[in-house]
């Protein structure tokens, strides 16, 4: 029980948003911090709704400040957020898609949001340059 215990402490996530407006809320305030490269300020509100451990999400926090400064330098400082889709299974799924627009190119982020019993969670959060794949 004990180990239970302490299990449940080393999760970073303690809250739950209660609808779709609140998950769409969240997503537009992390890419606004990501596109001003406040990378920790993203994962700390990330942490709050994200059921992993917080030793996980440090690993990927600490990853994605080194690569976006390489995206900076490479590619310029962002011009732009421009929101791609919103997608849904049923009530108890959404997958939200953003673009951050680079001077020469951009970055896709996407969240997916799980509704359980308690509210809205979110279930994955993905950075990638695979943005030509949204013209599918």
């Amino acid at each position: 029980m004990i180990i239970s215990l302490v299990n449940l402490n080393l999760c970073a996530q303690e809250k739950y948003l209660k609808d779709v407006h609140e998950t769409q809320q969240l997503s537009q305030q992390i890419v606004e911090l990501f596109s001003k490269n406040k990378i920790s300020q993203s994962f700390n509100q990330l942490a709050l709704y994200w059921p992993l451990p917080e030793s996980e999400i440090e690993q990927i926090k600490d990853k994605t400040i080194k690569y976006l400064n390489i995206v900076e330098q490479r590619f310029g400082k962002s011009i732009g957020i421009l929101k791609v889709k919103n997608e849904a299974i049923s009530d108890i799924a959404i997958r939200e898609t953003y673009l951050i627009r680079y001077e020469i190119t951009a970055i896709r982020v996407m969240f997916t949001y799980y509704k359980g019993n308690n509210g809205w969670i979110i279930n994955t959060f993905k950075w990638d340059d695979a943005f030509t794949e949204e013209f599918k």
